[in-house]
């Protein structure tokens, strides 16, 4: 094992809190648009399953998580919620604010927080991660200040290697198998989504 990877798995066992964008990160990057039940058109984006099912299983562990993206999208809310997550920030392309308002929220520290992008958007927050993680398409800025670059792609399972990785460094992994090899899943028990939308903020409400 080499340097690099001792000193990540040393920082990914301090991780109670794993944040991530959305666009490029839990989804490719690519944005479809296609007609609501009026004139409107409806934003519709994927979201891969291989990355939920390693979320789900941080939950399993205490290990809380949650998105701060710079767009606003049911879509994204509706696939955060039914992932456990326990922060939805929409609408924020500066992204410090968020993070020190989880950071207040939670009492963690940075040092505590693992971050995924793939944007400059994403660079101010990486910078303040103790885990800061990149896949493999991210812009090249975005992985020179990451420590850990998937080799995934966004949207591809990249979370989900984050997640594997976060898992195996805190010793969780034969507990994973176990549940594997049983089928048996426990039930989590969370409180209800922080759900946080910029255009509400700038609307008063």
């Amino acid at each position: 094992m080499d340097n690099e990877t001792m000193t990540n798995l040393s920082r990914a066992k301090k991780i109670k809190l794993f944040l991530m964008d959305v666009d490029g990160v839990l989804t490719d990057g690519k944005m479809y648009y296609i007609p609501g039940k009026g004139k409107e058109m409806v934003e519709f984006k994927a979201f891969h399953s291989l990355d939920g099912i390693g979320l789900r299983l941080l939950n399993q562990f205490g290990i809380l998580t949650g998105v701060i993206t710079g767009r606003e999208s049911p879509g994204t809310e509706e696939r955060a919620k039914g992932l456990g997550m326990s922060y939805a920030y929409q609408g924020f392309l500066s992204k410090l604010d968020p993070l020190r308002k989880i950071l207040a929220d939670t009492g963690l520290k940075p040092e505590n927080v693992a971050y995924m992008g793939d944007d400059w958007t994403d660079i101010p927050v990486l910078k303040q991660a103790g885990l800061a993680c990149a896949p493999r398409n991210a812009l090249p800025e975005v992985k020179r200040v990451s420590q850990l670059v998937t080799a995934k792609d966004g949207g591809m399972g990249a979370v989900r290697e984050a997640c594997d990785f976060i898992l195996k460094s805190q010793g969780h992994w034969q507990t994973v198998m176990n549940y594997v090899e049983t089928a048996h899943w426990p039930a989590i028990k969370k409180d209800p989504m922080k759900i946080v939308r910029f255009s509400a903020l700038k609307g008063g409400k």
